[in-house]
């Protein structure tokens, strides 16, 4: 008999099948609970706790953890527990271990966690835990897809074995299921839950109809919605092809606007289509110049169209810097549906704001209407009548609205009921005029031209009627005479003041001059009926733009004109009147010029100074002749700084004292620190440039940017530094003479140091 074949051997072998037979069914019946327990449980987090437990458990381990994957982000996420609160931990899923598993999809014992390369001590000195050995599995659904890893850390007694990695293999593949359909679940809850919350965030927004207070909600609730840093909503404007935002700056809202083509909020909005960057500075699209104006460092954008419900394009949505990396799909998604339920909000926001601008606009263009305007209901009473109107008949309006207009106008003039009368019998609904009338007030007389319209809706229903009183006696007729010859609002004054108002007074004013350059070849050029032609028609159109912001022409000197706002009456605003109309007479005078080109004229070129200061205004001169006017230093500088335009080779030069009283932005630079002839103390001079466009300064802010750089090494004395910026100005712009004339300066102190440079310089002429 051989040694194989004895009765020991045999009850040897009996044994160890017995025993791997019950080892199987033990683990069958493991697995079996396993199944069992994770399926009576509801939630993804109460699956991934007994599976860690379980697994601790049956390799004997200190701790376990299972990694589910997140296909959004690509990451490997898992829960832990910290009190009464979980916390999320998430690690790329080719990173580690657990990444490499499940990159794999094959099981690993790693016996020296810390001899292995891929392990990441970083935790454990986190976490003050010390990692022994590991077994870690993929987590393999039926089908055969990984979604997750299982890890086994530190095996209390020996090292982890085959056998390990097989019933950690088996719990996972049992508990797969289980996990899958949890998820699921979970995913269709925060899914739900996202709607919801979208859903009252619509709810809430769209209940906004002012369009600026919509904006800002829009924003904030985009910022919230996407876990972002930031948001822009830009609107189109039609009428200008810009896109515009509002935005909350200090006590007053701001609007920021640019052509609807430009830049990633203009591709988004010409292509229609969603555009997202992870990293903005790695994209051509991208402008930085923003960044470095304001500060801010752009990482990630995320922008989407804005579309109503016809499928036109009105606007885009623009998120900044999500918080943990760019914004994926599902934001996408998001934000591309909350701003499709927006849409509809966004334009009635925008309509009520047209209805309401336009209702405010005739208001007041009635209000400032010299003419006296009454509208008369269908039942015949008194609707409106504007300030113009109660002075004419010398009543409060509370004497005129609501009243029967036979009883306003029945007693003294009653010529007025019956026009009115004649009006409502025509059918045909035509205009009647009255002209040169008498209308008799309760101490006079006065002369007026009358007209009487009917008010039609769209559909031509009878709405009521409309009168409208021209005073056209004799104060008027020398108001107008006399406004021919000097500012309206002083003629106005002198009217009523007499020779009470000769005499000046202190006070604040900016004052702007502008002159034509290179007068003199022009007039030898011309002659002199041509001369004066020539500067009829340029006066006309500098003085529009004076009088459109409210400024007060001063005198004509030569081909100079004087001009100050603020004077004799003040507005809150009066330093960005006088620049919005230097702007306006640079853009006039260029549009002129091509005018002037076409019928084979000479182009006609100018400077503007523009300052702000005390000064003295009033009527200078005898009780015989007057002329009103200012006088002051204030005056005289902005004088220099109109002289100082051909200098520093600059069409509109305003001081530091006007620059910082402006409310308004301006596309200004800061052109020197100057002692101006016949001054000691030096002054800070600017140069605004919003008359340009892209084809007459190319890379504008580009050049600024670069230039006050350049400016500001200067007044250090850093001339190299300097010069390479004013250099990098030139790039931008090589036309830019005054960049051009600032590095010659440079070179010029750096060849000659001064002593004890200040950044001041010095101009030796007027």
């Amino acid at each position: 008999m051989s040694p194989d074949s004895s009765p020991q051997h045999y009850d040897d072998e009996h044994q160890a099948k017995l025993a791997l037979a019950d080892a199987k069914l033990r683990q069958a019946e493991l697995l079996l609970a396993v199944s069992r327990q994770v399926a009576a449980l509801e939630t993804l987090d109460e699956v991934l706790e007994a599976l860690v437990e379980i697994a601790s458990r049956e390799l004997d381990a200190e701790r376990a953890t299972l990694f589910l994957n997140d296909p959004a982000s690509n990451e490997l996420y898992s829960r832990v527990a910290q009190g009464t609160f979980r916390r999320e931990i998430r690690i790329l899923n080719d990173t580690g271990i657990a990444g490499a598993v499940f990159q794999s999809g094959a099981s690993e014992i790693v016996q020296d966690a810390y001899a292995d390369t891929r392990f990441n001590s970083q935790v454990d000195e986190e976490t003050g835990f010390k990692t022994n050995n590991i077994a870690a599995a993929p987590v393999r659904t039926v089908k055969g897809e990984i979604i997750g890893v299982v890890q086994c850390l530190n095996k209390r007694d020996g090292a982890f074995d085959a056998a390990d990695l097989h019933l950690l293999e088996a719990l996972t593949t049992q508990a797969a299921v289980a996990l899958q359909s949890t998820q699921l679940v979970e995913r269709m809850q925060a899914r739900r839950e996202q709607e919801q919350k979208l859903l009252s965030i619509v709810t809430d927004v769209t209940s906004e109809l002012e369009l600026g207070a919509l904006l800002s909600k829009v924003m904030n609730e985009a910022t919230g919605l996407l876990n972002a840093d930031r948001s822009t909503l830009f609107l189109n404007d039609e009428k200008t092809d810009e896109l515009f935002s509002r935005v909350a700056m200090g006590e007053s809202v701001n609007e920021i606007r640019l052509p609807n083509h430009v830049g990633i909020a203009g591709a988004v909005f010409s292509s229609g289509e969603t555009i997202n960057i992870p990293y903005a500075y790695a994209d051509l699209r991208f402008n930085p110049a923003f960044d470095k104006q304001t500060g801010y460092f752009t990482r990630s954008i995320l922008c989407v169209p804005i579309t109503n419900k016809r499928g036109k394009v009105i606007g885009v949505t623009q998120v900044l810097n999500k918080r943990g990396g760019p914004f994926n799909d599902e934001d996408e998604r998001r934000l591309r549906a909350f701003t499709g339920q927006i849409a509809v909000a966004l334009e009635t926001a925008q309509l009520f704001e047209d209805v309401q601008a336009m209702k405010n606009y005739n208001e007041a263009m009635l209000q400032s209407m010299s003419n006296g305007v009454i509208t008369i209901d269908e039942d015949g009473n008194i609707a409106t009548c504007n300030y113009a109107g109660q002075k004419i008949l010398r009543l409060f309006s509370e004497a005129i609205v609501g009243q029967p207009y036979a009883e306003v106008f029945g007693s003294r003039n009653p010529w007025i009921c019956k026009k009115i009368a004649e009006l409502d019998a025509d059918t045909k609904g035509e205009t009647v005029a009255v002209m040169d009338a008498s209308f008799h007030q309760a101490e006079d007389t006065k002369s007026v031209n009358a007209t009487f319209m009917p008010l039609l809706s769209h559909d031509g229903t009878r709405l009521g009627s409309m009168i409208m009183l021209e005073d056209i006696s004799s104060e008027k007729r020398m108001k107008s005479t006399m406004s021919r010859y000097m500012d309206a609002t002083l003629a106005e004054q002198l009217m009523d003041g007499g020779e009470e108002l000769l005499g000046g007074k202190n006070t604040q004013a900016t004052v702007l001059f502008s002159d034509v350059r290179s007068f003199t070849t022009i007039t030898e050029q011309l002659g002199a009926q041509g001369t004066v032609a020539m500067l009829n028609e340029y006066f006309t159109l500098m003085v529009d733009c004076i009088t459109e912001q409210g400024g007060m022409l001063d005198k004509f000197i030569g081909d100079a004109i004087m001009a100050g706002f603020g004077i004799p009456i003040a507005h809150d605003d009066d330093e960005d009147r006088a620049v919005r109309a230097g702007i306006a007479m640079i853009k006039a005078l260029w549009g002129w010029n091509k005018t002037r080109a076409d019928q084979g004229k000479l182009p006609i070129d100018m400077g503007l100074g523009i300052n702000t200061d005390n000064i003295v205004s009033g009527n200078i001169g005898s009780p015989k002749r007057m002329d009103y006017t200012m006088i002051g230093d204030g005056v005289n500088l902005a004088a220099r700084l109109e002289s100082a335009c051909k200098q520093y080779s600059a069409r509109i030069l305003i001081s530091e004292f006007t620059h910082a009283k402006l409310k308004g932005t301006y596309r200004a630079r800061n052109v020197d620190r100057v002692v101006v002839k016949g001054k000691t103390e030096p002054v800070g001079v600017y140069e605004i440039l919003d008359y340009h466009n892209a084809d007459s300064f190319p890379n504008l802010m580009d050049t600024v940017n670069y230039f006050n750089e350049g400016v500001r090494h200067y007044g250090l004395g850093n001339w190299s530094d300097a010069v390479r910026n004013f250099g990098e100005a030139l790039k931008a712009n090589p036309d830019d003479k005054l960049s051009a004339t600032y590095i010659q300066r440079c070179e010029h102190l750096e060849a000659k140091p001064p002593k004890d440079w200040d950044g001041v310089w010095v101009m030796t002429s007027k």
